[in-house]
């Protein structure tokens, strides 16, 4: 059974400068609520039908006729469960979400980058390109941890966090159903640091990656419950024993020091902050637990008490008008290219990130050799007419 840990950093903040929010008659509220609460209550009347927002866009037009709001209650929220390497996390966030009627959404990784839309997985080229240009996954790192290529890899899973979050708001905001995230853009910088702390990376590639995450960060909206599963280091390093994958085990990454500094970050930084923002759980996961003990302490928690303007915690989802919310829709349905295009940010001092241009070229000309890229996503040879067919031409062809 897992222990409830009361900490000194999870605690109602209070405001400064006293004021209720002038006009806001839209505030994400009421109490999250599990199955067996919900089967309890007598039939609601059916919310409106999840909007498509992976095939359509969210425009002003759709806006006067589409309210967003229409579809929330109380499990609108955005749920996210950290914890140390192998702490379970996995099976408890699909757990939960099951319980609470939410979308799950696991821990983001590098496929996100090399797993192209028409299925081809680029580390299959790996053998015919210059290594400077290749694949560089989780698997590369615990295995190589001082590699040239493990900045660039951590800025990278930094980007795919970043992205899976606007998906899981996009999601929540079109749809009603709320989220459950493991990990999250916000608390990435703890693997940074730790890998700092071991020089596995250089100053420069920690300068390039909080410049970026100042860039990028404060366009997301915070999550309203951060879940941390506690497991002492000594008893994380046994459980990626038990778990047994070759990559961890024989790695050269996941030493004691290492998972002293992640859970150091965790537990002095990114839990200090996220907790003036959302709320916070924290357990003794040590031997696992029970998920229906941490629903009921969910149930328990009233997110419809921060209504001060000052009020940091909630801030992110006390929007005042409906066009607000709409708004906010609109950039993360129709805008994500837009976000993402924010980590455009030239660097050029940190010979890590500098890929050679005749290495760049050759890694190009091999994958778009390639007959799975012949067409553009979405074409096909068998299409008709000129008009419906796109041929991508060879890369030596744009030089």
């Amino acid at each position: 059974m897992a222990t409830f840990i009361r900490t000194t950093f999870v605690k109602v903040i209070t405001p400064v400068h006293g004021g209720k929010i002038a006009g806001c008659t839209i505030i994400q509220n009421r109490s999250i609520m599990g199955k067996a609460l919900r089967e309890s209550l007598p039939p609601r009347p059916p919310k409106p039908a999840p909007f498509d927002y992976v095939n359509k866009d969210y425009t002003w037009l759709r806006s006067l006729f589409d309210r967003t709001t229409h579809r929330f209650d109380e499990n609108t929220k955005v749920l996210v469960v950290e914890g140390p390497v192998a702490a379970g996390k996995t099976e408890f966030a699909a757990a939960l979400a099951e319980d609470l009627g939410m979308k799950h959404f696991p821990e983001a990784n590098m496929d996100i980058h090399y797993i192209r839309p028409n299925g081809v997985d680029l580390r299959i080229f790996d053998k015919d390109i210059p290594e400077d240009t290749r694949t560089f996954d989780h698997v590369n790192f615990n295995c190589h941890p001082n590699h040239r290529l493990a900045g660039n890899f951590q800025i990278m899973m930094y980007m795919a966090r970043y992205g899976q979050y606007i998906d899981a708001l996009a999601h929540l905001l079109n749809t009603g159903q709320g989220v459950v995230l493991e990990r999250s853009p916000y608390s990435d910088f703890v693997f940074l640091e730790a890998m700092f702390s071991q020089k596995y990376v250089s100053r420069g590639i920690k300068s390039v990656y909080y410049e970026l995450r100042a860039n990028t960060i404060e366009e997301l909206m915070r999550p309203h419950l951060v879940i941390y599963l506690d497991v002492p280091v000594d008893k994380v390093s046994e459980a990626i024993k038990k778990r047994g994958l070759k990559h961890e085990v024989d790695g050269k990454a996941l030493t004691p020091a290492f998972l002293t500094e992640m859970e150091h970050q965790y537990k002095n930084k990114y839990l200090r902050d996220i907790a003036t923002h959302a709320e916070l759980l924290v357990y003794d996961w040590t031997g696992g637990g029970d998920v229906e003990v941490v629903v009921e302490d969910i149930e328990r928690l009233d997110f419809d008490k921060y209504t001060e303007r000052e009020e940091p915690k909630m801030k992110d989802w006390r929007l005042p008008r409906e066009v607000e919310w709409a708004d906010q829709r609109q950039i993360f349905t129709n805008n994500k290219h837009y976000l993402m295009n924010l980590f455009n940010i030239p660097r050029t001092d940190v010979p890590e990130l500098i890929t050679q241009a005749d290495d760049g070229y050759m890694r190009d000309k091999v994958i778009y050799d390639h007959p799975a890229f012949q067409y553009t996503e979405g074409y096909t040879p068998n299409d008709k007419g000129l008009l419906l067919k796109n041929k991508v031409p060879k890369y030596h062809e744009f030089v």
